[in-house]
């Protein structure tokens, strides 16, 4: 080959290596539009401060694991704020893979849309990440929702956002039981001021047969945040048409892939309910080294809602209640499951009710001043930490414990040495919210 028909292909060659790579785009209200459909694997689309008034439409992007796509907003300061705009849901995902989008504000203005969808028509939206979102009024009604999937959604992160002033904070799945959420991780959040539920996890009916993974047994992991529903008490009398737990999750298939998964809920704060319990749950899952304080009625209700709880572990948890505070109800004659309650300390007015109970502290409502630092306070001063050392208690026993992350230490990691009930170490420091306390990085075990 001659040298100059060398040096075209050279150029040819690097022509086409570039083509290649990853790129950086920078834009703002005005062009940010124009960056969406070009947008492919490894690409970041940065934006500037701003009003955005015409939502952020992703659809069909496919980043790779190793390679996402990236919609991002200034990390601090001034934000990209995206402004609601009628008959339009603001974030709208449409057959994505592989999409972060994080450093944004979504201000509802309380239209009737939603903050964040994954569309019913769409086919899915797998391995997408939500982080440093702050949603904000969006409260129309209790159907406007912050965060939302109405589709097959596989390995979703929600991580570090605030959510305040919605209808629902996240909405997971379909009301049939239809498009299911699975391994998603939902970490340090702060959901506050919803008319309706901080977080809903809809019960599922068989899983897709493409859905990624499909064989394997999943984790969805709820750990490390606040859920906050200190709102009006109700009329006495009325029964408002709002009245909703903080969480809610429903049951995994009932066989076939997807009939083991696990919901792991653990070092979470819940705080306050003036007409429902603050957790809700059935099927397969783990509660533990959580702190749910409501003042005005029950705590945590394990119990028949679209099918019945399953295998239940119940363990280390801080509770003070008003009303009932760890009831596991199982309907009659329904085929036995593992179903424990072990080492809760629990200050409540009907303490425990159900399960195989072990080693659990309890008393009533007013008698938690004499155990805890500084059980009475508000949201700013909670210290729910033991004043007490406790007796010599017995081991968990392993499947109520071992297989599950974080359950080692106490709500901030701090050894369990030796066993203690609760979700805070009898120590002379301050029991911190859980939200304030180390994070591990990445999904369940």
């Amino acid at each position: 080959m001659r040298p100059a028909s060398r040096a075209v292909l050279s150029l040819l060659l690097a022509g086409l290596a570039s083509a290649g790579q990853a790129a950086d785009y920078h834009a703002g209200p005005e062009d940010y539009r124009s960056y969406l459909s070009r947008l492919a694997a490894g690409d970041c689309l940065i934006l500037r401060e701003g009003d955005y008034g015409r939502g952020l439409p992703l659809h069909h992007l496919e980043g790779r694991s190793d390679a996402p796509i990236v919609i991002e907003g200034p990390l601090r300061g001034a934000r990209a704020r995206f402004l609601a705009r009628p008959g339009a849901n603001t974030l709208s995902l449409l057959d994505v893979r592989h999409v972060v989008i994080r450093n944004l504000e979504l201000d509802g203005r309380n239209l009737p849309v939603d903050a964040v969808k994954a569309e019913g028509h769409a086919r899915f939206a797998h391995f997408v990440t939500l982080e440093n979102l702050h949603i904000h009024d969006h409260a129309a009604s209790q159907q406007s929702v912050g965060i939302s999937s109405k589709c097959p959604a596989f390995g979703w992160i929600v991580r570090g956002n605030r959510i305040e002033r919605v209808g629902t904070g996240m909405y997971f799945g379909d009301s049939d039981g239809s498009d299911p959420f699975v391994a998603g991780l939902i970490e340090g959040n702060h959901v506050s001021d919803t008319l309706g539920y901080s977080l809903q996890i809809k019960h599922q009916r068989a899983r897709p047969a493409d859905m990624p993974e499909g064989d394997a047994r999943h984790d969805t992991v709820i750990r490390r945040n606040l859920f906050a529903k200190a709102g009006p008490l109700p009329v006495p009398g009325e029964k408002p048409a709002n009245l909703r737990p903080n969480v809610l999750v429903g049951h995994f298939p009932l066989g076939g892939p997807g009939g083991e998964d696990r919901y792991l809920i653990h070092g979470n704060l819940f705080w306050q309910n003036p007409g429902e319990a603050l957790l809700q749950g059935e099927g397969n899952l783990a509660v533990y080294n959580n702190v749910f304080v409501n003042r005005f009625g029950p705590a945590v209700r394990i119990q028949p809602h679209n099918d019945i709880p399953r295998q239940v572990e119940v363990f280390h948890n801080t509770v003070l209640a008003r009303g009932e505070g760890i009831a596991l109800r199982q309907r009659e004659g329904a085929p036995e499951f593992v179903q424990r309650v072990t080492r809760n300390l629990v200050f409540a007015a009907h303490p425990l009710a159900g399960g195989e109970q072990q080693d659990n502290v309890t008393g009533g409502p007013d008698e938690a001043g004499r155990y805890l630092a500084s059980p009475q306070a508000e949201l700013s001063g909670l210290d729910v930490a033991p004043r007490l050392r406790w007796p010599k208690m017995a081991g968990l026993p392993p499947q109520a414990g071992a297989q599950h992350p974080g359950s080692q230490g106490d709500i901030d990691g701090r050894p369990r040495t030796p066993p203690f009930p609760g979700a805070c170490a009898p120590a002379a420091f301050p029991c911190p919210h859980p939200i304030q306390g180390r994070s591990d990085a990445g999904n369940a075990p």
